[in-house]
């Protein structure tokens, strides 16, 4: 049996439903649009930890200023919708679409009016009723992708599901 890892082995599991409660109010709140208001879920020195292009934020004016102010100047009407949420102690999961539509700039392409789909996933830990800690995978190359940029340039492997293209074997593989 494998050793639990560092981030979760001291997981107190009689936290479930506080965690949910947090996560569920801080969902709704996203989903209102506010900005303001939000220090009742976000410790104010949270960590917001992002793929590649999006960053990483250190607290709640950070992550304001740099993520919630400029996703929303990107992207208007937005309406997420999670496919499944998980909450285990202090620590909760989520990934879902969000909706929007495209009325401002965006990783220099200037508005389309395009709806688009913003794939995402989330993992959250929750400490004395605040987020302290969360994990994001947004799928911006699907949403460049939406608006007619291929950040591969005709080279990612989705050809191989398509017969496209032939994946590269390894040496030991021949």
């Amino acid at each position: 049996m494998s050793e639990e890892p560092e981030l979760t082995r001291d997981n107190d599991l009689s936290q479930t439903a506080a965690t949910k409660a947090v996560i569920d109010g801080m969902i709704a709140g996203l989903n209102r649009h506010e900005i303001n208001g939000m220090t009742k879920y976000f410790h104010e020195a949270f960590r917001w930890m992002g793929n590649a292009g999006c960053g990483t934020k250190t607290g709640l004016t950070e992550f304001q200023d740099n993520w919630q102010r400029p996703f929303q100047a990107a992207f208007s009407d937005k309406v997420a919708v999670d496919e499944a949420r998980i909450y285990s102690g202090e620590w909760a999961a989520s990934f879902g679409a969000q909706h929007a539509i495209h009325t401002g700039p965006f990783m220099g392409i200037a508005p389309t009016g395009k709806r688009v789909e913003i794939r995402y996933m989330d993992f959250w830990k929750v400490v004395d009723g605040k987020i302290v800690d969360n994990w994001v995978m947004v799928d911006f190359p699907h949403v460049l992708r939406q608006l007619g940029h291929d950040p591969f340039q005709g080279e990612g492997w989705e050809a191989y599901d398509r017969g496209e293209r032939t994946p590269p074997r390894p040496d030991h593989d021949k």
